[in-house]
């Protein structure tokens, strides 16, 4: 699969290399992350981990323009007979540098626009924790649909949680989430 470099007017998503190894696993090891599975929990681990990473993947760190990275965020499972994917693993890890830059909304933008127009997808669709309701609240916003939930799923932080699944058609991306992300964009022009 093609590893493409996504740009916006905020953010580009670059294709994540080994070498990045030693950011993600800090970003994955902070406080941020402690509602996401778990990852490697050393750096020879967190290089293998990428470095051994499926072609069903698109894996990607967020940078701003200037070329800092910011955080990552994936393209996992994605299958062309079945026209889905899932986005995933996404996490700002530097959320001081992005304050006031809709810097989440375009890296979703990016993944959405690549995955609908480029790849032509017809369905994107991922489990949120019960446990994270900002991540929840937040693809319900950009137009993710709940469609059920898989109790005691996921063993994160200790304990069972239900993951709740949620689903993006094609129609719903053109009709909910890319007027919004849109809007979100266009206002932080404003700001900026």
């Amino acid at each position: 699969m093609c590893r493409p470099v996504l740009e916006g007017e905020f953010v580009r998503l670059r294709p994540i290399v080994v070498d990045d190894a030693n950011i993600t696993l800090s970003w994955r090891q902070s406080e941020r992350a402690n509602l996401l599975n778990d990852g490697a929990q050393t750096l020879d681990q967190q290089e293998r981990w990428i470095a051994g990473r499926p072609a069903s993947e698109l894996n990607f760190i967020i940078e701003l323009i200037d070329s800092t990275p910011v955080g990552m965020l994936s393209l996992i499972d994605v299958n062309h007979t079945h026209r889905r994917a899932e986005p995933s693993r996404f996490l700002i890890g530097e959320s001081v540098l992005v304050k006031g830059i809709p810097a989440a909304v375009e890296a979703m933008l990016l993944l959405y626009r690549y995955a609908f127009d480029v790849l032509e997808l017809q369905r994107l669709y991922g489990t949120v924790t019960e446990k994270n309701k900002l991540m929840y609240k937040w693809q319900r916003f950009l137009g993710m649909k709940e469609e059920g939930r898989l109790r005691n799923h996921l063993f994160l932080a200790g304990e069972f949680q239900d993951a709740i699944c949620l689903g993006l058609t094609y129609e719903d991306y053109w009709k909910i989430s890319l007027p919004k992300m849109n809007a979100l964009i266009k206002a932080g022009k404003q700001t900026n």
